[in-house]
């Protein structure tokens, strides 16, 4: 199964968000918090819970809170694609 790209993640936030503009980041925004990002927690465990369903792994219980960062976020969901 193929990795979860940065956009990929930011999409699927956006897609979390209802009626907010989508955010847009400028640079590299791997180790921002998605709070520095705009994404507020509930939006976080939204967008994880999508990205289980649509490609069934469980995350964990933890992840929203261990998980701050999209870098950190990315390690736990592509580990967990590719079942390392």
């Amino acid at each position: 199964m193929a990795e979860l790209t940065i956009q990929d993640l930011i999409d699927v936030f956006n897609r979390s968000i209802g009626d907010q503009d989508p955010v847009e980041p400028e640079g590299d925004p791997s180790d921002l918090t998605f709070a520095a990002l705009g994404f507020d927690s509930l939006t976080t465990l939204n967008a994880v819970r999508r990205i289980e369903r649509k490609h069934g792994i469980d995350l964990g219980e933890n992840v929203v809170s261990e998980a701050r960062t999209p870098r950190r976020l990315l390690d736990r969901v592509n580990t967990a694609l590719t079942g390392v």
